[in-house]
């Protein structure tokens, strides 16, 4: 990889770590795909057979609902066990480091504190929780899987036994034929008895909750500067927050295996694994010493 942009977020990251005041990561679905998890436009989105659910269709068509439900009931296991790569420790390095402050990530799956990351604002929210949409109940998702196991007896086993290799999506499910999710029986909330569950994220479609990107823009406008990590940008939900950062006159670096969006726009673009980069810099800055000598911020440029 060029070793200019390199070097030039290094000395952004040194530039944090002395004044203070880390910069603020923006993560998304990058970060994960060294962890098995596929995003949707990188590398491995093509992977993805089918199309991600969508908030119009779980609210008002109970069948999409059934079919979410049954192939996130196998799929969801592969996200839970799931374990942090070195781009997540990494992370959780800078901050310790100082280099890194607050965290916004666009991921549902938790890696970043399994990894030990603090000040974690998840945008699009978590698979770990569902949430009743009638009575507001908030359940762990564990606990709706024993249920769903209980109410669906060797369903798990015919999946694997029909599916020559499932793969998990993104949002946490897995393709299965349309003749086994027919069978599959959803619960619904423990606590009121009839609503409907719904997991605790972001659909396509639906709004980033107004208090969530409210906080993000302030921890936005308290840092230094914005470092994208394994983001293409191409949802507005992420991309709006490198766009303020340009209007403010804040560096931006943007640290991806692919095209993005704000490719067009002037920020300090590496083009490179998250897992294999994030690590060299966290060994670089160990390398150097705490007093960075109050280097300058390296300007965004193209």
């Amino acid at each position: 990889m060029p070793a200019g942009p390199v070097e030039d977020l290094l000395a952004l990251l040194a530039s944090a770590r002395a004044q203070g005041r880390g910069v603020l990561a923006l993560t998304g679905a990058g970060m994960s795909t060294a962890s098995g998890i596929p995003d949707y436009r990188g590398p491995t989105g093509s992977q993805r057979k089918g199309s991600p659910m969508r908030y119009a269709e779980f609210l008002h068509d109970p069948e999409g609902r059934r079919r979410y439900w049954a192939r996130s009931y196998v799929g969801w296991w592969q996200i839970a066990t799931a374990r942090p790569n070195p781009a997540h420790a990494a992370v959780a390095d800078l901050q310790r480091a100082g280099a890194v402050g607050a965290l916004v990530t666009q991921n549902v799956d938790g890696l970043h504190q399994a990894a030990g990351s603090q000040r974690v604002l998840e945008l699009h929210g978590t698979l770990a929780r569902v949430v009743c949409l009638d009575c507001g109940a908030v359940v762990p998702r564990d606990q709706l899987d024993r249920r769903l196991r209980a109410a669906n007896p060797g369903f798990a086993e015919a999946a694997e036994g029909v599916a020559d290799q499932l793969r998990v999506n993104p949002d946490g499910d897995v393709d299965l034929p349309e003749d086994l999710v027919a069978g599959f029986v959803v619960v619904a909330c423990p606590v009121c008895e009839v609503g409907v569950l719904k997991p605790d994220v972001v659909y396509f479609g639906e709004p980033v909750p107004k208090d969530r990107v409210e906080r993000a823009y302030d921890l936005l406008e308290l840092a230094p500067a914005l470092l994208v990590l394994g983001s293409s940008l191409t949802v507005m939900s992420g991309y709006r927050f490198v766009r303020a950062a340009v209007r403010r006159g804040q560096p931006v670096a943007v640290v991806t295996d692919g095209a993005t969006r704000a490719d067009g726009d002037p920020v300090l673009k590496v083009a490179a694994p998250v897992q294999e980069l994030l690590p060299q810099l966290v060994r670089r800055l160990e390398a150097q010493p705490s007093d960075d000598g109050g280097l300058a911020a390296v300007p965004a440029q193209r």
